[in-house]
């Protein structure tokens, strides 16, 4: 009888190992582990280089050329740092068990459940809400392409243009995993990098524009603090590849021999010179053009010559076609992992299609009822992606990695996890803990607290879109 148990129980675990097994091959991103190191660059720079870059000189205006320029440099550097964490932590061992996801990796630092509720609500909220603030970009480019290229023609409301960028993506989001969509990624990085040359050279072109001004933008002292932190907002949105970095690793081969940690890093190093060759000149030179009367999109701003400021409104729009399908990918996989083992759904193409043509039209919807995109960056970088880039790497790694106490990488990640906690929420030492004998309980609290911290900013964005709705449907 006990050798039968025995046998019945290895034969449970074999079928729930390759029920997993299949499930792996289905989902969208393990399904396929042949990618290459250059994917790892351009998927990178597509997920980082967005929408964000355009708004940097409207970021400097309400920080300064000091404080701004200084800002700039010191994000490029830390995420870049928080990255390279990020890669090294995907496989403890080369060749052994890999976080193929982020919310796996939260898993492994803080437990199953605390590990969860940590890290996928601020993950879902990054990659959604980059989403609807890709469909509102991307309607409103195709709108500023069609009133530059025919002026005289009858003007057409923004929510149309956000339903017709909607429906390519009800078509492209069908396609099955991250390697399918390598193409329309490399696609979207070149788009990115040749739209953030157009606006630095359109703006020197342009030249410095008549008494221009380049004091801090703002009527009081209270308005200029405000502004100085929703431009560290908007610096935080700029710097959003880490929320799918694991995502895209996981479509990497790994082997003890080569660990999946060396094709990525080399991509992950040529996507943030890239990053760096666009935010730089745009920010620095879109400001000193323009000073504080700039916009929260330069391209609003810039508008000779028009033939050029509407090809630049056209790559943005094929660049946050790929941006979109890139932070929508790891929406998927948890969406079709939920499906399938919690509710029991077995993996199909029409599964597929449903859920994300839904997704699609969710964000369509939202985009279409809240289309004020300088707020939303704003809030999106302040909320949810500064913890996911800035701090939140440097956590784990003390809670995984146990650097020696008061050495060189245990002092930079605790500098960085207070520094930018501290300065992009607005915390007070007076507010921090005093530190416990077991850290990770601190590591921990310091990511309750923000999330109990950010709640009223959710209620007031909620009632602020509540009351726009009427007003944007009427329009």
């Amino acid at each position: 009888m006990g050798h039968d148990d025995k046998k019945g129980s290895g034969d449970d675990s074999t079928a729930s190992a390759l029920k997993q097994k299949q499930l792996e091959d289905w989902l969208p991103v393990t399904a396929s582990r042949n990618a290459k190191w250059w994917y790892s660059a351009f998927h990178n720079l597509t997920a980082m280089v967005g929408a964000g870059v355009l708004s940097l000189p409207y970021a400097m205006a309400h920080m300064g050329w000091g404080p701004g320029i200084i800002v700039l440099i010191l994000s490029w550097i830390i995420t870049l740092y928080t990255l390279w964490q990020m890669v090294e932590m995907h496989e403890r061992e080369p060749g052994g068990k890999r976080n193929d996801r982020y919310h796996e990796l939260g898993q492994e630092a803080f437990g199953e459940k605390l590990g969860l509720w940590i890290v996928v609500p601020q993950q879902l909220l990054v990659e959604v809400g980059t989403c609807i603030v890709y469909m509102v970009t991307g309607g409103k480019s195709l709108k500023k392409v069609h009133e530059t290229f025919c002026p005289e023609c009858n003007q057409i409301r923004t929510s149309y243009w956000i339903i017709i960028f909607a429906s390519l993506n009800f078509i492209l989001v069908q396609l099955p995993n991250f390697n399918s969509v390598s193409g329309i990624s490399f696609a979207a990085a070149v788009m990115s990098i040749t739209y953030s040359i157009i606006a630095w050279v359109a703006s020197v072109k342009k030249g410095v524009i008549a008494d221009v001004d380049y004091s801090i933008k703002s009527e009081s002292t209270s308005d200029s603090v405000f502004h100085f932190f929703s431009a560290l907002g908007d610096v935080a949105f700029a710097y959003a590849g880490h929320n799918v970095v694991l995502e895209i690793q996981a479509t990497m081969p790994s082997t003890p021999e080569k660990p999946s940690k060396v094709p990525m890093w080399k991509g992950c190093v040529w996507a943030y010179i890239g990053v760096a060759i666009c935010y730089f000149p745009v920010a620095f030179i879109g400001y000193y053009v323009f000073g504080n009367s700039v916009d929260d999109n330069i391209l609003i701003t810039l508008q000779r010559p028009p033939w050029l400021i509407g090809m630049a409104n056209l790559f943005v729009v094929i660049h946050v076609v790929g941006g979109y399908q890139v932070f929508a990918m790891p929406v998927f996989d948890m969406i079709e992992t939920f499906l399938v083992t919690r509710l029991n759904f077995q993996p199909s193409t029409i599964l597929r299609i449903i859920t994300r043509s839904l997704f699609v039209g969710i964000t369509m919807l939202v985009g279409i009822c809240i289309p004020f995109f300088g707020s939303l960056l704003g809030f999106l970088g302040g909320f949810a992606f500064a913890p996911t880039t800035y701090f939140l790497p440097c956590i784990i790694w003390l809670k995984l990695k146990k650097p020696k106490k008061y050495g060189l990488s245990w002092t930079i990640n605790w500098c960085y996890s207070f520094i930018t906690s501290t300065t992009f929420f607005g915390f007070s030492p007076q507010t921090l803990p005093s530190a416990s004998p077991r850290k990770e309980h601190f590591l921990s609290l310091i990511l309750i607290v923000y999330s109990l911290s950010r709640l009223r900013s959710i209620g007031s964005l909620f009632g602020t879109s509540v009351l726009n709705i009427g007003a944007v449907c009427e329009n």
